[in-house]
C-alpha cells in the first residue's frame, strides 16, 4: 500500500532509527524488559507512527500537531539514551549513531512543520485570451 508518509525522508529515518533501538535494546539487562526497553522502543516507534498519522490527516494543522508528537518522542527518546548510557547499557559509539539519526529525523522535521506552515502561493498561469 503506498501511502504519502513512505516518501518522506523523516518517516524512512524514524523507522530506521526504531530497528536500530530494538536492536540496542536487545543487549540491556533481562530485568529492564518493561522498564527502558520498553519505554524506548514505544518512544522509537512513536516518531515514524506520529508522522505517518499526520500525513493522513485532512488538514495542514493536523498533520503539524503530530509533527510535533513526534518531535515530543524524539526528545524523550533522547532522555532515555541518556540514563541508558548512565546506567552503562549504551556505548557511546552506538549513542553518537542513534543520536546522529535522531538529529536528522528533527531536522526534516522541522523543516516539514516550516513548510507546512508557510502559505505557498498558487503557480502563476499564462493568460489564455484571445488575441493579444
Amino acid at each position: 500500500m503506498e501511502k504519502p508518509h513512505k516518501r518522506l525522508d523523516a518517516w524512512k529515518l524514524g523507522v530506521e532509527s526504531t530497528i536500530d533501538i530494538y536492536r540496542i535494546t536487545k543487549t540491556f539487562p533481562d530485568d529492564e524488559r518493561f522498564g527502558i526497553i520498553s519505554q524506548m522502543r514505544r518512544a522509537a516507534a512513536s516518531i515514524p507512527n506520529n508522522i505517518a498519522e499526520g500525513a493522513a490527516r485532512q488538514t495542514k494543522k493536523e498533520f503539524i500537531n503530530f509533527l510535533c508528537i513526534a518531535q515530543g518522542s524524539l526528545s524523550e527518546l533522547d532522555t532515555h539514551l541518556e540514563i541508558a548510557f548512565r546506567l552503562g547499557y549504551l556505548s557511546a559509539v552506538a549513542r553518537v549513531e542513534v543520536e546522529a539519526k535522531m538529529l536528522r529525523i528533527d531536522k526534516l522535521v522541522s523543516g516539514l512543520i516550516r513548510s507546512l506552515k508557510t502559505p505557498h502561493p498558487l503557480p502563476l498561469t499564462p493568460h489564455r485570451g484571445k488575441g493579444k
